[in-house]
């Protein structure tokens, strides 16, 4: 931050959004930016809903004792009506020795007063919560490059799949990898470093049921029951990799960019039905569909060895495929 002026500080941040990874980090890097010109910098949070326009005064007011202020409104969404003008008119010219940082969650509530700091010339910093995988991904190598590393796109997948959706988690597992290898971050090193993660979920079990992946099916399987993972949800997984493959096979040749639309899926979901339907027949689709079908059955209907119906799911899935091999 060798680059940070006192110029280049915005008076107002919006951080505009209800994902608190991103609003959170939003904050830290102000108040670090903050403190880069100034390290004695007077840093004062406070909630919104709480304040009266008397105690913002103050504390927008400039140090008697010279430096810089910043001051952290949180649920901006929550400040009352007089509180909210007093603020609008404080940004139509704000001190340039104090930041104000705003964080509101986007919604409608108080949607008139985040308006306002906007059109007042607020710096506005997105927080919302990511809408689909792709942005996950897009998440995730940005996340790896903020950390001075490169990652392709199948290692932020494969990162996904092991450790899941939660922000927090996938940002701490992507420092981690920077962290303990050259930087250069592959399938290969995500698998090398979470593994045990990876095999506790359902999907993988699908995923290599579905290839014909017997003994990593199984190796999966076993882990993720000794872990303590419901099988339901892994009965459920593999009845979806099943469906899914046949579902996209019966759609015909395509990409998987044009098949989303028609099919209701996103594009990589379709990328990964098609590559592991390369084998099957239509035939075989309709057994394993059969004993998925027993398999959620017998989980479900509490059978006396759901893990032994689980095992047998996965026998009677790549029976099917290499009986209807072509």
């Amino acid at each position: 931050m060798c680059d940070v002026t006192p110029a280049s500080l915005p008076p107002i941040l919006l951080v505009l959004g209800d994902e608190e990874l991103l609003a959170t980090r939003a904050v830290s890097d102000a108040v670090a930016r903050a403190r880069a010109v100034d390290p004695d910098v007077d840093v004062r949070e406070c909630q919104a809903g709480s304040l009266a326009v008397g105690e913002i005064d103050e504390m927008l007011s400039p140090s008697l004792f010279g430096g810089r202020r910043v001051l952290v409104l949180r649920s901006g969404q929550d400040t009352r009506k007089d509180l909210s003008a007093a603020l609008l008119a404080y940004a139509k010219n704000p001190d340039p020795d104090v930041q104000l940082v705003v964080l509101h969650l986007g919604g409608a509530k108080g949607k008139a007063f985040a308006d306002g700091l906007r059109s007042a010339g607020a710096t506005v910093v997105p927080a919302g919560k990511l809408k689909g995988h792709r942005e996950r991904v897009a998440f995730v190598r940005d996340e790896i490059r903020r950390h001075g590393g490169k990652c392709a796109e199948d290692a932020a997948e494969a990162l996904i799949a092991a450790v899941g959706n939660d922000l927090r988690e996938l940002a701490a597992a992507c420092s981690q990898l920077v962290a303990d290898t050259d930087g250069r971050i592959d399938a290969e090193t995500v698998a090398r470093y979470y593994r045990g993660r990876v095999e506790v979920t359902g999907f993988t079990v699908a995923d290599a049921t579905m290839v014909g992946d017997v003994p990593g099916a199984l190796e999966a399987l076993r882990w993720a029951l000794h872990v303590g993972v419901d099988p339901v949800p892994i009965a459920d997984a593999l009845a979806d990799g099943v469906r899914t493959v046949a579902r996209v096979a019966s759609a015909g040749r395509g990409s998987a960019y044009q098949l989303a639309s028609s099919l209701g899926m996103p594009a990589w979901k379709i990328e990964r039905a098609q590559r592991q339907g390369r084998g099957w027949t239509p035939e075989g689709l309709v057994t394993a569909m059969r004993a998925a079908a027993e398999c959620n059955a017998a989980v479900k209907g509490g059978a006396d060895d759901r893990a032994y119906a689980l095992e047998r799911a996965v026998f009677s899935v790549a029976a099917a495929r290499q009986g209807g091999a072509r």
